[in-house]
């Protein structure tokens, strides 16, 4: 019976093991830090598996229940969900033992995942005949595509190619959070609002949408391929202003009593806070590089992936929509840890010492969410 309901849809298995993955590689990159880690381990390892293996768990967990929404066909289940499961688990295996497995093996098992991954949701969509969400698929192809690039460089078969495959894998990512974000986020608040009896309501227009997607695309390639040229810099700093003015019209601050709500808000606003940090670091001022990048990947990628998760389990396992007083404070802690992570080097604090202060804010984070959602994730869907 656990089995049969821990497959009833990907968002229970691939919700638990991203968070326990999210925990795991962590803990692993901080020990190669301090001496103690695996072979192969690596800072494009930390950051491969912190997108492919946990947020990349993350979105298959999300497309695949809300694509039977969407097409109104049956959920992904049983044994081709299982099947996805063991690809994401040999993938994981695979580069945990970088060190020790031929390089070809880790690439070839490492693809398994993404790829059945597109064939499943491509199934769902084309013959659901969801146009509005063949966009989705040609993301995640993308994704599979950029995954392959990096163990091309991995392999040295492509001199560079990690680094490239790295900041290709995170725009693409960031692009399915402005898109999914751009879906959730408006329709949740402007449901809350109504049911408050408010009229004030948000906007989400589609010339807005577009700029947002076209400077998420366009910084994406040039943050990819010219780092520090200024035409990045300013890319950066307009999809920072238009990501802001997105959010700003979506009424976050009208959803403050409604933490489950208001946490959707606050993981989107490190989009635009990403960005500036992005522009500024190109162009000199203050910050550096690496802060623009864990505020998007820490701050949006991971908060995003903590909002939905949590919102997500709940709807969908029959649970009220109320965030308990742990999951706030796991929602506190993340985004502590994020500031930390990004604001400590400039308070002259050691590097190791942000790291394991970011970290252990970030494992804290997901071993709640662990032992707040086990439960709901693993048992039958409430009546």
């Amino acid at each position: 019976m656990a089995a049969r309901t821990l497959f009833s849809y990907a968002f229970r298995p691939f919700f638990l093991l991203a968070a326990a993955y999210a925990i795991t590689a962590i803990l692993l990159w901080v020990l190669t830090l301090h001496g103690a880690g695996l072979p192969g381990i690596t800072p494009w390892w930390h950051s491969h598996e912190l997108l492919v293996g946990f947020a990349l768990a993350a979105v298959a967990g999300f497309s695949l229940t809300a694509v039977a929404n969407w097409t109104g066909r049956p959920a992904v289940h049983g044994i081709p969900l299982a099947w996805l499961v063991f690809f994401w688990l040999a993938g994981r295996f695979a580069m945990l033992l970088t060190g020790w497995l031929p390089g070809y093996l880790v690439a070839i098992l490492d693809m398994l995942f993404p790829l059945l991954l597109c064939l499943l949701l491509g199934r769902e969509i084309i013959a659901g005949r969801s146009k509005r969400n063949y966009v989705l698929l040609v993301i995640l192809g993308f994704l599979a595509v950029f995954n392959s690039l990096y163990h091309l460089g991995a392999n040295q078969l492509l001199a560079g190619g990690e680094r490239i495959a790295i900041y290709l894998l995170v725009h693409t990512i960031l692009l399915l959070v402005t898109i999914i974000a751009g879906r959730i986020v408006p329709a949740f608040t402007g449901n809350w609002l109504r049911s408050q009896g408010q009229s004030t309501l948000p906007v989400n227009h589609d010339l807005v949408n577009r700029a947002a997607l076209l400077l998420t695309i366009l910084v994406g390639l040039a943050a990819s391929f010219a780092p520090t040229h200024a035409i990045t810099g300013t890319l950066a700093l307009l999809a920072a202003a238009v990501h802001a003015f997105r959010l700003g019209r979506w009424k976050g601050f009208a959803t403050n009593a409604n933490p489950l709500l208001f946490v959707l808000h606050t993981a989107y606003a490190w989009l635009p806070v990403g960005y500036f940090l992005l522009g500024c670091s190109v162009f000199g001022w203050l910050f550096t590089p690496t802060a623009a990048l864990h505020a998007l990947t820490m701050g949006a990628i991971g908060s995003i992936v903590l909002a939905v998760i949590t919102r997500v389990s709940l709807g969908h396992t029959g649970r009220p929509l109320h965030a308990t007083r742990a999951t706030i404070f796991a929602y506190w802690v993340l985004a502590t840890a994020v500031m930390v992570r990004v604001l400590g080097p400039m308070t002259g604090a050691g590097y190791l010492l942000v790291v394991d202060l970011a970290a252990a804010g970030w494992v804290l984070t997901f071993v709640l969410f662990l032992w707040i959602y086990w439960p709901i994730l693993s048992r039958p869907k409430q009546a």
